[in-house]
């Protein structure tokens, strides 16, 4: 599931995300990914529905994600929230698996390639094409891939 930020959001508006945010008081990870599920598309789940972790990846922009892979079958009750979340959008697995995929573009600015993941006739950089790249590689594959040397395109710079 992959969904588009609101454009009234303050940081990162408008872009392609998976749902997630800060941690509060008294939350790991797991819970808040948990919370955030439910406060971005109103999808609720349980703690046995969490599958694991993925690397974190610490973004040109200071945050640091801490990917949670979570199981659920209650996907056609997602909905997306105002304020929060412009669309949703269910990905299917065979599109992390396309032979145009990922892209990998060298830029002068950094020693560390950019990222670039065809979803939904759009490019989707890192860091969610990081991480989706990250989950296709391990979830699907099986197969060790770090991302901690994935760039982010300039834009996201900020």
């Amino acid at each position: 599931m992959l969904t588009r930020r609101d454009a009234g959001l303050r940081a990162h508006s408008h872009q392609y995300a998976l749902p997630g945010g800060r941690i509060d008081d008294g939350e790991d990870a797991v819970a808040a990914a948990r919370r955030e599920l439910h406060e971005e598309v109103a999808l609720q789940t349980a703690p046995d529905h969490v599958l694991g972790l993925l690397d974190d990846y610490q973004t040109r922009s200071g945050y640091i994600i801490t990917p949670v892979v979570i199981w659920s079958d209650q996907a056609s009750t997602m909905v997306a929230q105002p304020g929060e979340v412009e669309a949703i959008f269910i990905i299917d697995i065979d599109e992390l698996d396309r032979p145009d995929s990922p892209r990998w573009i060298d830029i002068a600015e950094s020693d560390r390639p950019v990222l670039q993941l065809p979803l939904l006739n759009r490019l989707i950089h890192a860091p969610t094409g990081a991480l989706l790249y990250q989950f296709g590689e391990v979830a699907v594959h099986g197969r060790l891939a770090r991302i901690d040397q994935v760039e982010e395109p300039i834009w996201a710079w900020r």
